[in-house]
């Protein structure tokens, strides 16, 4: 037995326990025990709810006794990798307040990277009745098609910082490729031709597109292949220290290094340090030129001189709210893609090159 389809003017609607008690054949009584995890109900019968539940997509609404008698809950989701990160935290502060501004309660998580997370937080946000979602993507392995009923359901989503798989969203990138050219064009014409590059994990997406271009800048630039000054799979602080000792202690260390985001910048900067890298130290690392991309608050207090890629990290959040705030007035236009610009800021006092 299987519900009506609905008339091809007709707009998708959530399906309720009624649906799943008539797609199971069996009473809207037992459908709410079983929603509710009572055990004893009939296995054969527990079974063909559970079937129908699957079938019709339905999900518990945990707030309905607490919500207002308006169609909507005021409340929108945002996902991202990690809170204490100061690019996570500028999105988040920037979409908090475009929520604000919309009586809308903004509910953050972290899905730290991982796909399967990823998918029970956002469908646990789902039951709660948000009525939309951001969401910084966890890694290339994650797959949004689950996200398409929501979506036809009335939940629409925004992506943030990565694009969706399987999937047609809204979302707000930024210009990784020129950025990561931008650094590797400064770094060469400042005289280096062993210039280190370190990446954090490959399943991120703007790792990809920043290592990419950095290759692609080095090639152009004449300069050939260089696996040994290549790390990536560097997902935090200490680890990149260790890759960069061991390049900067290796027979050919690099003269520069470029970092493929803050936290690898860190690690870098934690090297040079310890390798007698700040100014007049001598070290291994005292000639060392960085760049990193992302910008942070303290960049421009660091001992050693750092240039960064800089951008808008708090526009991601606010463009990306203010998208679904469209999408939860009713906008049906084609999806888009924001893409935010990127420039060279150099922090403290700029060494000469260190050249061949």
């Amino acid at each position: 037995m299987s519900t009506p389809s609905p008339s091809p003017s007709a707009a998708p609607r959530r399906p309720t326990m009624t649906d799943v008690a008539r797609e199971a054949d069996v009473s809207l009584k037992t459908v709410s025990r079983v929603v509710n995890g009572v055990s004893t109900v009939d296995p054969e019968m527990a079974e063909r709810v559970r079937a129908a539940v699957v079938r019709l997509g339905f999900r518990r609404n945990n707030m309905a006794r607490d919500l207002r008698t308006q169609s909507t809950s005021a409340t929108v989701g945002l996902l991202i990798e990690d809170l204490a990160n100061p690019f996570y935290a500028g999105i988040a502060a920037a979409a908090a307040q475009c929520a604000l501004e919309n009586d809308t309660l903004l509910i953050t998580a972290s899905s730290e990277e991982d796909a399967e997370r990823e998918r029970r937080l956002l469908l646990q946000m789902c039951e709660r009745r948000v009525d939309g979602l951001l969401v910084v993507p966890a890694g290339s392995t994650a797959d949004h098609v689950y996200l398409r009923a929501e979506i036809d359901m009335g939940t629409p989503a925004v992506f943030l910082d990565r694009p969706p798989t399987n999937l047609r969203a809204d979302t707000v990138l930024i210009d990784n490729a020129a950025g990561a050219r931008s650094a590797i064009e400064h770094l060469t014409a400042r005289g280096h031709e062993r210039i280190g590059v370190v990446s954090d994990w490959l399943s991120i997406h703007p790792m990809v597109e920043r290592l990419s271009a950095a290759e692609t800048a080095l090639e152009r630039a004449g300069l050939p292949y260089r696996p040994d000054l290549i790390r990536y799979g560097l997902h935090t602080v200490r680890d990149t220290e260790a890759a960069v000792e061991r390049m900067l202690t290796g027979p050919q260390p690099p003269t520069a290094l470029f970092a493929l985001n803050n936290r690898l910048t860190l690690g870098v900067l934690g090297a040079l340090n310890r390798l007698g890298g700040e100014a007049g130290a001598g070290g291994p690392g005292s000639a060392v030129e960085v760049v990193g991309f992302d910008d942070f608050e303290t960049a421009a207090l660091m001992a050693h001189p750092l240039t960064v890629v800089s951008y808008d990290a708090r526009a991601i959040g606010r463009i990306g709210a203010e998208l679904l705030f469209r999408r939860i007035a009713g906008d049906k236009s084609r999806p888009q893609t924001v893409v935010i610009p990127t420039t060279l800021v150099e922090h403290g006092a700029a060494r000469p090159g260190a050249g061949r």
